[in-house]
Parts: C-alpha cells; sequence; structure tokens
C-alpha cells in the first residue's frame, strides 16, 4: 500500500475485500486522504445515530431504496436494491463514512463501507459497481492458478518463484491482448475454434467477455503436437567475437 501511494498518490479509489477490514487499513486510507471502498464484516460494529451499533443489524433497517440490474457470469440479469447509510467508525466518530447496503447476492446483505460522500443513488450504485469490478481481478488470479496449474510448480528458492510468476504474467498479458482480438483476427478465431469450446462465442455471450480459457487451451493443444523443443521457435544467439580458449 505504501508503495501504491508513493506511486500514483491519493488518485483512484482502493477496493478491498473482507480480509481487509481492519482499523489499521482505515486509518491508513484516513491519514493519507485516500478515497477507499472495503467490504465489512458481519461483526463489525460503526457509529449510527450517536450509538455503536452491528454494522449487520444497522443494514438491515434499509431494504434497499434504489434498484441496480448486474449480469452474471452465464448472462443472466440479477436484480439488486442498494441503500446508503451514514455511519462512522467508533474510534474515529468524527470523520464521516457511508454504509453501502446490496441486497440480492445471497441472504445477507453485501456491506460496503466508503469514504466517498454524497447521499444520493448515484453513489450507491456506484459503489457497488467499482466493488463487483475486482471480481474481474479475482477471475485473472483463478485463471493463472487453474490454466497453468500455478499451485503444482515446485521450486528451491523465493527468485524462482518470482521468475515463475513473471513468466506467466507475461502469459497471461499476452493471452488477454488476443482475447480482445476474438472479433477482427482470424488467429485468435482458428484458435478458438481449436479450443472445441461446448457453446460457440457467437451464441454465447457470457462466454466471450472471458475467453482466457479457451484460448489459453488452443496454446496447449498446438505445443502438445510440437515435436521440437521451444528453442527451435526463439531466434538463435549472436554468436560473440570474443576469442575463446576452449
Amino acid at each position: 500500500m505504501r508503495y501504491l501511494s508513493e506511486s500514483v498518490g491519493n488518485r483512484g479509489i482502493r477496493t478491498l475485500d473482507r480480509g481487509y477490514d481492519a482499523l489499521v487499513y482505515y486509518e491508513y486510507f484516513l491519514k493519507n486522504r485516500e478515497k477507499f471502498i472495503i467490504r465489512a464484516t458481519k461483526n463489525r460494529s460503526v457509529r449510527y445515530k450517536d450509538e455503536t451499533v452491528n454494522i449487520l443489524k444497522v443494514a438491515k433497517r434499509f431494504k434497499g431504496k434504489y434498484r441496480i440490474d448486474f449480469k452474471d457470469k452465464k448472462g443472466k440479469t440479477i436484480s439488486c436494491k442498494t441503500s446508503i447509510i451514514p455511519v462512522s467508525l467508533p474510534k474515529h466518530p468524527k470523520i464521516p463514512l457511508n454504509l453501502v447496503v446490496v441486497y440480492g447476492f445471497g441472504k445477507d446483505p453485501m456491506l460496503l463501507l466508503t469514504n466517498l460522500k454524497s447521499d444520493d443513488s448515484r453513489l450507491a450504485n456506484t459503489v457497488a459497481k467499482v466493488y463487483l469490478m475486482r471480481w474481474r481481478i479475482e477471475e485473472y488470479f483463478r485463471f493463472k492458478k487453474q490454466q497453468y496449474a500455478w499451485e503444482d510448480f515446485r521450486v528451491r528458492s523465493l527468485n524462482a518463484i518470482r521468475t515463475l510468476h513473471r513468466i506467466l504474467t507475461l502469459l497471461t498479458g499476452l493471452i488477454g491482448i488476443l482475447s480482445e482480438k476474438r472479433e477482427e483476427s482470424l488467429f485468435v478465431m482458428e484458435l478458438i475454434a481449436i479450443s472445441k469450446r461446448v457453446y460457440p462465442p457467437k451464441r454465447d455471450k457470457a462466454a466471450r467477455k472471458f475467453m482466457h480459457y479457451a484460448i489459453g487451451d488452443a496454446f496447449s493443444l498446438l505445443l502438445r503436437r510440437s515435436t521440437c523443443g521451444i528453442s527451435h521457435f526463439l531466434a538463435p544467439p549472436k554468436p560473440s567475437p570474443q576469442l575463446s580458449l576452449f
């Protein structure tokens, strides 16, 4: 976080999961005047109307004033209701925060604490959208672990782990670039055809949003049939002009 603060300052919005629902993170963002959206846990206490109350009890007093629609991975529309509630932290009662409550993703509402200021539907829906965008980042990490069997690698040093991570990141970036050209590049269209997806991308709109798995499987099938090593795909190194005694 310090590296991020030094690199971009207080620009942007820090969006974090429930694992970061701790006072140390709230105080860090407030001290550095950084905007944040943190998903709170059910056992967090907040100040509401000059009383310290459990955050879930406060949320359940509001049943959703605004409506917003999302689409899941299968393209199904999910109708959600959101509410925005002015609260504060018990240790910092004079610093105003907003609690955005989102109904529609489970039995209990989604609880999002933010220091973004407003009291209309636009803030409630914007906070919900920003938080759901981070799920796409989780999909990226899930792809890296599943497609390359990242957790099955066995190495002896931290440097080797970092090297493998960098290589996989570059490969995932390349697949991401190819995925963006899936409707304009014949090469990418052929890769998707080789992957033998059950539902063609033109018929399955939800599958077209994340084609990394299809392109990754296509490369795996192509390279599996290769009879030469990876050195044959790389340019040969130029011979050194330095004389050698060996």
